[in-house]
């Protein structure tokens, strides 16, 4: 996932530096590189962050069980 973001910015540095201006330039950088990659970025890693999420409440659960049952599975 990120050597295609990585990839893509290069693309974008690379168009950026032909533009005629620097207002150009910073526009393109922008607009073609820097937003576009940081929603797929935030969009690729919500399902990421919601597994870590989950695995974390699971451990909680079993800990509280855990802890409830001080003789464990006798």
């Amino acid at each position: 996932m990120y050597i295609i973001a990585i990839a893509w910015m290069y693309v974008v540095i690379l168009m950026a530096a032909t533009e005629k201006s620097v207002t150009a330039g910073l526009l393109t950088f922008t607009f073609y590189g820097l937003l576009p990659c940081a929603l797929l970025l935030w969009l690729l890693g919500v399902k990421h962050r919601r597994h870590q999420q989950n695995k974390q409440s699971m451990d909680e659960i079993s800990h509280q069980q855990d802890s409830t049952n001080p003789q464990g599975d006798e």
